[in-house]
């Protein structure tokens, strides 16, 4: 009889199965959870032992019918529950799930074998339905209680998102609060240092704005609405309100002329948030005494190239290696999300494209922007 076999041999197959994780573990022996395989070789015998005695009503409630269509949680069910959970919590995979239950199979089928041991169809049939339906229930559970674990990170990073947000959000509009209280009672001038932290608030929370709306479009894997357009307009447009963020934080700004009949086939609003995010960060880690930023498009083979340049204090190759990680901050200015690089890689890849950084010449760093080249007819310009 089976249910003998597996009492007689229940310590030697328990100690199989824990080689086998072993093994799995790179020869790290790991301890057994409680509803584990040694639950489920108990309940296994007790299913036996109830179709031994030619109660079948005890056999389902121990281990439930085939195919898991009991109507009411079976003793293996409920036990193949809690283990599913148990092992994510301890950080196993989906695959160890599977395979625990299997090695307790192998492990029987081997001693069997080597014993000379001769197990019926009935009983092989039985103990195929305990372990499709353990299977069946600890993966369930694990998915499930995985599912929950990623919906719990996804609104712990929404909340620090949107708290962020709103911290930004409040100081720039006390600053441009304040400014503009000072100004209309006629104390300062619209053209002193009052109006500049206006016009600073502003600025801020325009790209605040911005940076938001390029991250909901790209989290939420919204198509990219890609039509061509002239890269010279396209430049234009971004140098009209990098010139303002230019003045407003003292810093000398240069656009380079670019081949009217260069064209780029993408989504204008994704790239001039992802461009725009390249200059708000180069104007920030520029010094403030003697601080340039530099833009420039141009063809490269078959490629278009738009690299935005500062000549500030640069970035250390392991600084480079993280730089384009969601809520990764380097250099002494802090503040910020630390997301806009972030959103500006995903916002170019959406396009086709890439972003990549690598240290100046002399000081400071380049982002590189490659996309595929487009060409103009001739006398002919596309506009958003």
């Amino acid at each position: 009889m089976l249910h003998e076999f597996l009492l007689a041999n229940r310590r030697a197959l328990i100690d199989r199965c824990r080689t086998k994780v072993s093994l799995r573990s790179d020869g790290v022996a790991s301890e057994e959870l409680p509803h584990g395989v040694t639950v489920f070789l108990d309940q296994l015998i007790e299913t036996l032992m109830a179709e031994q005695a030619a109660d079948p009503l005890r056999s389902q409630q121990i281990s439930g019918l085939s195919g898991g269509l009991s109507l009411a949680p079976s003793e293996i069910s409920d036990a193949a529950t809690r283990y599913g959970k148990e092992l994510i919590g301890s950080g196993f995979t989906i695959e160890e799930v599977v395979h625990n239950y299997g090695d307790l199979c192998q492990a029987i089928s081997d001693l069997a074998l080597e014993t000379g041991t001769e197990v019926r169809a009935d009983e092989f049939r039985s103990l195929s339905r305990c372990l499709d339906n353990a299977i069946a229930n600890a993966v369930t559970e694990y998915i499930h209680q995985r599912d929950l674990l990623a919906e719990t990170k996804q609104a712990h990073a929404l909340n620090e998102r949107l708290g962020v947000f709103a911290h930004e959000l409040r100081n720039l509009l006390f600053a441009a609060k304040l400014a503009t209280r000072a100004i209309k009672a006629g104390n300062v001038g619209v053209d002193g240092a009052t109006a500049g932290v206006l016009d600073r608030s502003l600025a801020g929370m325009s790209h605040l704005i911005d940076r938001s709306l390029a991250e909901v479009r790209v989290t939420a894997g919204i198509a990219a609405q890609r039509h061509p357009f002239s890269l010279v307009d396209f430049i234009a447009e971004i140098r009209l309100s990098a010139t303002l963020d230019a003045q407003v934080k003292g810093c000398a700004f240069t656009v380079s002329a670019v081949d009217r009949s260069l064209a780029i086939d993408a989504d204008r609003d994704l790239m001039l948030a992802a461009v725009g995010n390249l200059l708000q960060n180069a104007f920030k880690f520029s010094p403030p005494i003697g601080g340039v930023v530099g833009l420039e498009a141009r063809a490269s083979g078959n490629r278009i190239l738009i690299e935005v340049q500062d000549n500030g204090e640069g970035l250390s190759e392991d600084a480079m290696l993280t730089l384009f990680q969601p809520f990764t901050q380097v250099g002494k200015d802090r503040s910020g999300m630390g997301l806009g690089l972030s959103i500006s890689r995903r916002s170019v890849e959406a396009n086709d494209g890439t972003l990549s950084v690598r240290k100046a010449p002399v000081a400071g760093c380049i982002f590189t922007i490659e996309m595929p080249r487009h060409t103009l007819p001739a006398g002919a310009s596309i506009h958003s």
